[in-house]
């Protein structure tokens, strides 16, 4: 009997989960505790930081990921009175450094360092947010408490000039907030100690001037027309946010309350004004909303900035336009993996210089969104040449080498342009146009920029849709098989099918391979598919041979990718399919393209050898198309050469053409010296059949004999020429 294993990760695991939880808890406490205006001590600071460690921990894992929980633990700090700016930046440098370190991916979790630091990046996004929204909301309070005591204070001071100047001096002098009185032409009477020294300390700076004079130009436009109103008695007060110069020239701001006081039979005669100085608090605003909306690395606006600008741009009016370069840079992730993330992180900072210095005018703004991907935008009247000037001028100024700690890089990109007029795509639409593009371009080579194709960006999202449904449609059984006879030339019999996959999609209908191959290998489910084509064939050729036993088709080819045959189990699934099926190993013949093997090394051709020992045959596919050495043929494990269609489409025409004549005849009296039976593609009229027989061709297939078809056609051949 088995004992059950004790858990790893457990609570009692001195490197468990709770125990790294709780250094990064001792971590945090420690770096902000010095900033922190609270009654707590560290260690109970510690254990109030302990749950909010958590929800970050649990956010950072969350499926699907949401970093709302984040938001809360921003919240909390403000709620904690952990209100100092120091504090908030301390704390998204320790989750910066530690999180992921300390609560990162567990035991079988599957999620990349990559991953984890871009779900950490927004984690601090999101922090940093709700840090300012707690905050705002703090402050709002505070308003409304000083509000209310400025009302308080209105009140007291009419009732002091009414009942005694004691009562109302009182209140003057000790008021917390900055309190003037001022006659109705504006001439400043009195003001308070508090106001003078929130102007610099001279309170002859403050009454020499008129309150007409302390306009600013950041004024509201409302301002003086709410002042005209006042002391006309139309308004008995009003409230509004307005700065003013000190007198060494930096700017005061302030929540100003004006309220008009008047005589016993209601005359305006007086005007009272209640300043808050709320300069430090807007600075802190400012820094917060600095910080949310530029990137820490290189000083670029980030993803959160550029989509405000972008959904501006492309919802504007009045005939506007927008240019945008989506740009990645070439080669970047090689330096990252041999040179390491602090010399990448130094490329960046150089390539954003670089960048910033192509974006020059007003209407033009160059972000980064991450990694090493950069976006510039332009905007106005004729942005069909300006984007261009601006992808070229990004081009120029990445064409000079960058020197890193001593080390000389060439640096390269491409772009991706998208540009027209605003009002007809969405900003999701446009920036997933420009990265289509933006690969398009890579895809040519790198280095140069493309401009963005309907018609291509609709071929990549499609491509896109078919790679997402690949898995599922394996599993749901949307793949089948078509056969197409191969034909012996010399008596014209069924000799055996090459094995053709289709997909019966439910929205495009039936996709040829050149429609999903290409995605299946690039995502690897080429493997499972193409062992899935292995035992469909298999099984329909083991059928055959006990169906028509009187010269039926006695082998059965199936098609071998790039990626299935570098795959370890080849060898063990093919025999284990033929074992299963009990077809014998010689009705089977592997197509595997010429260009899969030009320049194989041995540990490639390992598994061919293997499978040719047991007597399954193997085809080299398209030959003539790989440019690769005939004399290097002696070296495969070949049985069968597949002559490319390309070698005989002159033989359709008639005459036909001698210099195919003579390309075919060679390549026949080749393969045949080295005892390799030869198959033609692609072979359409019976002129063209009869002179592949001549010329000494054992196989053909082609429509001349039959298009690919049911299981139950094999043996029915049109013989009809198909052009």
């Amino acid at each position: 009997m088995k004992t059950a294993s004790k858990p790893t990760g457990a609570a009692g695991d001195p490197d468990g989960p709770e125990d790294r939880l709780r250094r990064f808890a001792t971590i945090w406490s420690r770096a902000i505790f010095p900033a922190t205006a609270t009654s707590l001590t560290r260690p109970e600071l510690e254990q109030h930081l302990l749950p909010l460690a958590r929800q970050l921990a649990k956010a950072l894992h969350e499926r699907p990921f949401s970093p709302q929980a984040a938001q809360q633990v921003g919240e909390a700090l403000v709620g904690a009175h952990c209100t100092d700016p120091d504090v908030l930046s301390r704390t998204l440098g320790v989750i910066d450094s530690y999180l992921v370190l300390y609560c990162g991916a567990g035991d079988g979790e599957q999620q990349t360092a990559e991953d984890s630091r871009a779900r950490c990046a927004r984690l601090q996004h999101t922090l940093a947010a709700g840090f300012a929204q707690a905050l705002r909301e703090r402050t709002l309070a505070e308003q409304e408490a000083i509000a209310r005591s400025s009302l308080l204070a209105r009140s007291d001071a009419l009732e002091a000039m009414h009942a005694t100047e004691v009562r109302f001096r009182a209140v003057f002098d000790k008021a917390a907030i900055g309190i003037a009185i001022a006659d109705l032409e504006g001439n400043v009477l009195e003001v308070n100690d508090t106001l003078t020294q929130m102007f610099g300390g001279l309170e002859h700076h403050v009454r020499s001037r008129k309150v007409t004079e302390w306009a600013h130009p950041e004024d509201r436009p409302q301002m003086w027309e709410l002042y005209r109103d006042l002391v006309c008695g139309e308004r008995d007060h009003y409230r509004i946010e307005k700065p003013f110069y000190r007198n060494d020239g930096t700017v005061l701001w302030t929540n100003l309350t004006v309220s008009l006081l008047r005589d016993a039979e209601g005359r305006p005669q007086y005007q009272l004004a209640l300043m808050e100085d709320t300069t430090e608090r807007r600075l802190l605003n400012l820094r917060l909303r600095y910080e949310a909306t530029h990137d820490a690395l290189t000083g670029l606006p980030n993803r959160t900035l550029f989509f405000e600008r972008l959904e501006k741009a492309v919802t504007a009016r009045d005939g506007a336009r927008f240019g945008l370069c989506y740009l990645d840079l070439d080669g970047f992730k090689a330096i990252n993996d041999s040179l390491g993330h602090a010399t990448g992180d130094r490329l960046l900072v150089e390539v954003a210089d670089r960048l910033q210095s192509c974006a020059t005018a007003p209407s033009e703004m160059v972000a980064r969104l991450g990694g090493d991907e950069f976006v510039a935008l332009t905007t106005g009247p004729d942005t069909q040449r300006a984007v261009d000037d601006l992808a070229g001028r990004i081009l120029g100024v990445l064409a000079a080498p960058v020197n890193v700690d001593g080390r000389e890089f060439t640096v390269r990109g491409s772009i991706g342009i998208v540009e027209g007029p605003a009002g007809e795509r969405t900003s999701a639409e446009v920036l997933r146009s420009a990265d289509i593009t933006m690969y398009r371009a890579k895809s040519a080579g790198g280095n140069r920029f493309e401009l963005a194709d309907p018609e291509a960006d609709a071929r990549a999202i499609t491509r896109h849709g078919l790679t997402n449904a690949l898995p599922a449609a394996l599993e749901r059984g949307e793949f089948f098989i078509e056969y197409q006879p191969l034909v012996h030339l010399g008596d014209g019999s069924v000799h055996g099918a090459e094995a053709l996959v289709r997909w019966c999609h439910p929205q495009h209908g039936v996709l040829g391979p050149d429609h999903f191959i290409p995605l299946a290998e690039r995502t690897g489910l080429i493997v499972p598919l193409g062992r899935w084509v292995l035992q469909e064939a298999v099984r329909q050729a083991r059928f055959w041979s006990r169906r028509h036993s009187d010269g039926g088709p006695l082998r059965i080819n199936v098609n071998l990718s790039p990626t299935q045959l570098q795959h370890p189990g080849l060898v063990a699934d093919t025999v284990d399919v033929l074992e299963r099926s009990g077809l014998e190993p010689g009705a089977l013949c592997l197509e595997v393209t010429e260009s899969a093997l030009i320049g194989a090394n041995e540990d490639l051709l390992k598994p061919l050898r293997q499978l040719a020992e047991m007597g399954v045959d193997i085809a080299l596919d398209d030959f003539g198309t790989g440019y690769s050495n005939l004399a290097n043929l002696r070296r495969l494990p070949v049985s069968v050469l597949k002559l490319d269609r390309s070698f005989t489409q002159g033989m359709q025409r008639q005459p036909a053409d001698p210099v195919d004549l003579k390309i075919v005849e060679g390549i026949v009296s080749l393969a045949h010296s080295l005892e390799l039976a030869v198959t033609v593609e692609g072979v359409e009229t019976g002129a063209q059949a009869e002179r592949l027989r001549e010329l000494g061709c054992d196989t053909a297939q082609g429509w001349y004999y039959a298009r690919p078809g049911a299981p139950d056609r094999i043996h029915s051949l049109a013989l009809v020429d198909a052009i």
